[in-house]
């Protein structure tokens, strides 16, 4: 069944907006995304060949290996558009620098992936110091602050005071008190944990953030948004009655549009020590700015205090938010129409199709009767003809008779010469 076109009140345009879960867990340096089972195949360990907890874009190369089996890439040719890939040129002789010349074949590599990543700031307001020498290099003409020593803080600076008027807790000075501050997030340790906009759509759902501290397996500490103005605040009661109750605190806000979370909260969770920091052997109580260490940060076991930092383990949980263009489409079956099928069920079988042939005429025979389908109660007796037909796709057109698209229905709908019908369509645009 086919309708040519959609009259303009027949087409509602609105938006469907979803809020789907990710959820992280950190343990050993390693990430699991969403409690995702390790899938190994014939040709490699991964089947994505993207690490654990991390996703793959475009899901390309699945269950291949370099060498014989070769990964596809993605690849160009520089010319004056000044296009090009963050990999490297093929001149037919072999792989050279990136910039290459006219003509030549600009290579990519796939898989590409996406996950998680924290960065941990000494004091996020460092900048590097320049000098410049004279004869010598004792001899010291003058020195300046230069780069950053974390540029990604400074990119975010304007953003984090600009949510101040949400909450006081993004700005980067507090308020005064005396001749100091509450805080000075320059002169601060930093965790800066990075959220890929693909894990959560246009912005993180505000009131769904929930970030958890395990030791040897008991959680010891949770923060939660649950003002939802970005505030992480801790909602747990030490067991420990020789640490001060910080149940209320704010450890740390997050950025829902951008999809960061900054982590400044620098009380004890609990009285045990850990090797925590990279290249650091010495131990450190569990504390909110060590949140999510071993997620791309190069924090590793062997690197730390022996035996102590996989007794670490953490969560990250969120909702995203994602909004779907979706089109609703109306076709009605009037009375006395659609009432013919193409199924060569829909005539009685053995009929002669054509009437009279040769070399002069074709005449179909127009005496053919059409199946009776009408049940009845009576087992091999059919009820009085009536004609009737069975939806099973709906055709759309566009203005110029163009078939466009198909809709097929779950199960045929049986529709008679005298009723109305109405179908509706949903597409996601």
């Amino acid at each position: 069944m086919s309708f040519k076109k959609f009259e303009p009140n027949d087409i509602i345009l609105n938006t469907m907006r979803t809020h789907p879960q990710s959820e992280f867990f950190i343990f050993d340096s390693v990430i699991y995304y969403n409690s995702e089972k390790h899938i190994s195949g014939a040709f490699t360990s991964s089947v994505k060949n993207v690490p654990s907890g991390f996703i793959s874009l475009y899901e390309y190369n699945i269950d291949k290996l370099s060498g014989s089996n070769n990964f596809i890439y993605p690849w160009i040719y520089k010319d004056s558009a000044r296009a090009s890939l963050r990999a490297s040129v093929s001149t037919g002789g072999g792989t050279e620098a990136v910039t290459g010349k006219f003509g030549d074949k600009l290579i990519g590599s796939y898989p590409l992936s996406s996950s998680i990543m924290r960065e941990y700031m000494v004091t996020a307001g460092e900048r590097r110091t320049d000098t410049q020498t004279g004869s010598s290099p004792t001899d010291v003409i003058g020195s300046w602050l230069s780069a950053p020593t974390y540029p990604h803080y400074f990119a975010l600076k304007n953003a984090l005071d600009f949510y101040g008027a949400r909450s006081k807790h993004y700005k980067i000075t507090g308020s005064a008190v005396g001749t100091s501050y509450d805080w000075i997030k320059d002169q601060q340790t930093i965790n800066l944990i990075s959220i890929p906009e693909i894990f959560y759509g246009s912005e993180i759902k505000p009131g769904s953030v929930s970030l958890k501290w395990y030791f040897t397996g008991s959680l010891i500490g949770e923060l939660q948004d649950t003002k939802r103005n970005g505030e992480l605040i801790q909602i747990n009661t030490s067991s420990n009655p020789a640490l001060p109750d910080n149940s209320g605190s704010v450890a740390g806000v997050v950025m829902y549009q951008e999809g960061f979370v900054l982590l400044t909260g620098s009380w004890a969770l609990n009285t045990e020590e850990i090797g925590i920091i990279k290249g650091d052997t010495s131990g450190y109580n569990p504390k909110w700015i060590y949140f999510g260490a071993g997620a791309q940060d190069n924090v590793l076991q062997p690197l730390t205090v022996p035996a102590s930092f996989n007794s670490a383990s953490f969560e990250l949980s969120f909702k995203g938010t994602t909004e779907t263009q979706v089109m609703t489409m109306f076709a009605h079956a009037k009375k006395g129409e659609i009432n013919y099928s193409n199924n060569p069920t829909f005539l009685e079988f053995g009929q002669d199709e054509l009437k009279l042939t040769s070399s002069l005429v074709y005449e179909e025979n127009s005496d053919r009767v059409i199946k009776n389908t009408v049940s009845s109660s009576h087992t091999d007796y059919s009820g009085s003809f009536k004609r009737q037909v069975y939806v099973s796709r709906v055709g759309i057109y566009d203005d110029n008779k163009n078939l466009i698209g198909i809709a097929t229905l779950a199960n045929p709908v049986r529709k008679q010469e005298d009723q109305d019908l109405t179908f509706k369509i949903r597409l996601d645009i």
